[in-house]
Protein backbone atom coordinates (compact mmCIF):
# COMPACT_ATOMS: atom_id res chain seq x y z
CA UNK A 1 0.00 0.00 0.00
CA UNK A 2 1.26 3.47 -0.88
CA UNK A 3 2.35 5.88 1.83
CA UNK A 4 0.30 9.07 2.22
CA UNK A 5 2.35 12.03 3.35
CA UNK A 6 -0.45 14.53 3.94
CA UNK A 7 1.19 17.40 2.09
CA UNK A 8 -2.14 18.83 0.98
CA UNK A 9 -3.50 19.08 4.55
CA UNK A 10 -0.22 20.58 5.80
CA UNK A 11 -0.16 23.18 3.04
CA UNK A 12 -3.82 24.04 3.68
CA UNK A 13 -3.17 24.52 7.41
CA UNK A 14 -0.09 26.65 6.75
CA UNK A 15 -1.88 28.79 4.18
CA UNK A 16 -4.73 29.39 6.63
CA UNK A 17 -2.26 30.70 9.21
CA UNK A 18 -0.38 32.78 6.64
CA UNK A 19 -3.67 34.29 5.45
CA UNK A 20 -4.41 35.38 9.04
CA UNK A 21 -0.91 36.92 9.22
CA UNK A 22 -1.39 38.98 6.05
CA UNK A 23 -0.22 42.56 6.57
CA UNK A 24 2.17 41.73 9.40
CA UNK A 25 5.64 43.24 9.16
CA UNK A 26 8.60 41.35 7.72
CA UNK A 27 8.89 37.60 8.05
CA UNK A 28 5.81 37.43 10.25
CA UNK A 29 3.68 37.57 7.10
CA UNK A 30 5.82 35.19 5.02
CA UNK A 31 7.46 32.57 7.27
CA UNK A 32 5.13 29.96 8.75
CA UNK A 33 6.85 29.57 12.13
CA UNK A 34 6.98 33.28 12.95
CA UNK A 35 3.54 33.83 11.41
CA UNK A 36 2.07 31.14 13.65
CA UNK A 37 3.56 32.79 16.75
CA UNK A 38 2.34 36.23 15.68
CA UNK A 39 -1.18 34.96 14.93
CA UNK A 40 -1.39 33.21 18.31
CA UNK A 41 -0.24 36.35 20.11
CA UNK A 42 -2.61 38.58 18.15
CA UNK A 43 -5.45 36.22 19.08
CA UNK A 44 -4.60 36.68 22.74
CA UNK A 45 -4.51 40.45 22.34
CA UNK A 46 -7.89 40.37 20.58
CA UNK A 47 -9.41 38.23 23.36
CA UNK A 48 -8.07 40.52 26.08
CA UNK A 49 -9.13 43.60 24.11
CA UNK A 50 -12.73 42.42 23.91
CA UNK A 51 -12.85 42.29 27.70
CA UNK A 52 -11.03 45.60 28.19
CA UNK A 53 -13.45 47.34 25.81
CA UNK A 54 -16.33 46.62 28.21
CA UNK A 55 -14.41 48.14 31.12
CA UNK A 56 -13.37 51.19 29.11
CA UNK A 57 -16.91 51.95 27.98
CA UNK A 58 -18.28 51.60 31.51
CA UNK A 59 -15.62 54.04 32.77
CA UNK A 60 -16.54 56.48 29.98
CA UNK A 61 -20.26 56.30 30.80
CA UNK A 62 -19.60 56.85 34.52
CA UNK A 63 -17.38 59.85 33.75
CA UNK A 64 -20.08 61.41 31.56
CA UNK A 65 -22.82 60.81 34.14
CA UNK A 66 -20.60 62.21 36.88
CA UNK A 67 -19.88 65.40 34.90
CA UNK A 68 -23.58 65.94 34.15
CA UNK A 69 -24.57 65.25 37.76
CA UNK A 70 -21.99 67.76 39.02
CA UNK A 71 -23.40 70.35 36.62
CA UNK A 72 -26.75 69.79 38.40
CA UNK A 73 -25.26 70.07 41.89
CA UNK A 74 -24.85 66.38 42.79
CA UNK A 75 -22.03 63.94 42.77
CA UNK A 76 -22.16 60.58 40.98
CA UNK A 77 -22.70 58.30 43.97
CA UNK A 78 -25.51 60.41 45.46
CA UNK A 79 -27.17 60.64 42.05
CA UNK A 80 -27.07 56.87 41.52
CA UNK A 81 -28.29 56.26 45.09
CA UNK A 82 -31.17 58.71 44.54
CA UNK A 83 -32.16 56.97 41.29
CA UNK A 84 -32.14 53.62 43.04
CA UNK A 85 -34.35 54.92 45.86
CA UNK A 86 -36.68 56.53 43.31
CA UNK A 87 -37.03 53.13 41.57
CA UNK A 88 -35.62 54.48 38.31
CA UNK A 89 -33.78 51.64 36.63
CA UNK A 90 -31.74 53.03 33.75
CA UNK A 91 -28.38 51.55 32.90
CA UNK A 92 -25.26 53.68 32.75
CA UNK A 93 -25.12 53.59 28.95
CA UNK A 94 -28.59 55.12 28.64
CA UNK A 95 -27.95 57.63 31.42
CA UNK A 96 -24.81 58.81 29.62
CA UNK A 97 -26.75 59.15 26.34
CA UNK A 98 -29.42 61.19 28.12
CA UNK A 99 -26.73 63.37 29.71
CA UNK A 100 -25.22 64.12 26.29
CA UNK A 101 -28.32 64.49 24.12
CA UNK A 102 -31.08 65.62 26.49
CA UNK A 103 -29.84 68.00 29.17
CA UNK A 104 -33.39 68.89 30.29
CA UNK A 105 -34.28 65.22 30.71
CA UNK A 106 -31.15 64.61 32.76
CA UNK A 107 -31.99 67.61 34.96
CA UNK A 108 -35.44 66.09 35.55
CA UNK A 109 -33.80 62.80 36.57
CA UNK A 110 -31.52 64.72 38.93
CA UNK A 111 -34.51 66.43 40.57
CA UNK A 112 -36.25 63.06 41.06
CA UNK A 113 -33.08 61.61 42.55
CA UNK A 114 -32.81 64.60 44.96
CA UNK A 115 -36.45 64.20 45.96
CA UNK A 116 -35.98 60.50 46.71
CA UNK A 117 -33.08 61.16 49.10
Amino acid sequence: MARIKGALATRKRRNRTLKLAKGYWGGKSRLFKTAKEAVMKSGQYAYIGRRLKKRDFRRLWITRISAAAKANGMNYSTFMNGLKKANITLNRKMLSEIAINDAAGFTALTEKAKAAL
